[in-house]
């Protein structure tokens, strides 16, 4: 599978790269959390959770097309879906938004999985219309009380902690909990148009500032992929890290070093450019029909 991924690559011009394993930053997102590591003479570093802002760094240098398959690391992260180290597929393509990039993912993950599987072709649900089908609310429109009433309504707790979630979480909850694992029945799913809240590092879709083009990509019930039209501006990506920032002091959590470097290369100039990241062994575990990521690894956490 891993031939096939660099044959679709070689086919379409896009070059493999090596970025460093261990930073000097850290990614801010609240949901990931960074394995630190202390080194000799230069101090606190960080093995990365994916090789984004490093890729684009070389993007800003004017390397065009990339991609890198790579192993990742991502604290608190063990159970059937997940393991605290796994292999990441992630690409750059120049003047691609979120639709073409998704086309690209679909063309990438039937090319893998065609020897194992027959898939239909993908489907396309925005969140929105996901989360009224799936949840029966309106994620554009409602408050933190209907979303935890709506989780309530399907028998999914809320977190334990002495600070309340706040909207975003409990939307990530009911995506997580209630909507993801009814998507990608039979074939793939791309839920895309995600709020603008949840943007991360894409840009916001021009004429509906409300949502972000950004998509994942769903098999089985299972988060295969994520992707973003990128966010060029340097100064919002600055105003977005400080907002995760803030939020994790509130919530008690790691204040991560902010990328510097990344903020300092789209100040240079980000070309226009779409990227995703694929998770390897999710896409294995479920193209093989297979019970847990641990299957799909020779060597998971256990007996790493």
């Amino acid at each position: 599978m891993l031939a096939r991924a660099r044959a679709h690559f070689a086919r379409h011009g896009v070059i493999e790269v090596e970025t460093p394993v261990l930073s000097q930053a850290a990614v801010s997102d609240l949901h990931l959390g960074s394995v630190p590591a202390a080194v000799a003479g230069v101090g606190r570093m960080y093995l990365q959770t994916s090789p984004e802002y490093a890729m684009k760094r070389l993007l800003a240098a004017g390397l065009g097309d990339c991609y890198q398959i790579c192993r990742v690391f991502r604290d608190g992260e063990r159970g059937r879906q997940h393991n605290p180290e796994f292999t990441l597929i992630e690409w750059y393509r120049s003047g691609f938004d979120a639709a073409a990039l998704m086309a690209d993912v679909e063309a990438l993950v039937r090319g893998l999985l065609a020897p194992h599987r027959a898939l239909a072709p993908f489907t396309r649900l925005t969140y929105r219309a996901a989360l009224q089908a799936c949840a029966g609310v309106d994620p554009l429109q409602c408050d933190a009380a209907q979303l935890a009433a709506a989780l309530q309504r399907h028998g999914v707790a809320l977190p334990a902690g002495h600070t309340p979630p706040g909207r975003d979480e409990l939307l990530d909850l009911l995506v997580s909990a209630v909507v993801g694992p009814a998507l990608g029945r039979d074939s793939g799913t791309f839920l895309h148009d995600y709020p603008a809240s949840q943007a991360a590092l894409a840009r916001l879709k021009p004429g509906d500032p409300a949502v972000a083009e950004r998509f994942e990509l769903y098999l089985d019930g299972v988060e295969l992929a994520n992707g973003y039209h990128e966010l060029t501006d340097a100064g919002e990506q600055r105003r977005r890290f400080n907002a995760d920032l803030a939020e994790r002091e509130r919530l008690g959590l790691p204040r991560p070093p902010v990328d510097e470097r990344l903020l300092a290369a789209l100040a240079h100039g980000l070309p226009d450019c779409a990227g995703v990241a694929l998770g390897f062994d999710r896409l294995v575990m479920t193209g093989l029909s297979l019970g847990s990521i641990a299957e799909a690894m020779a060597f998971p956490v256990e007996i790493a």
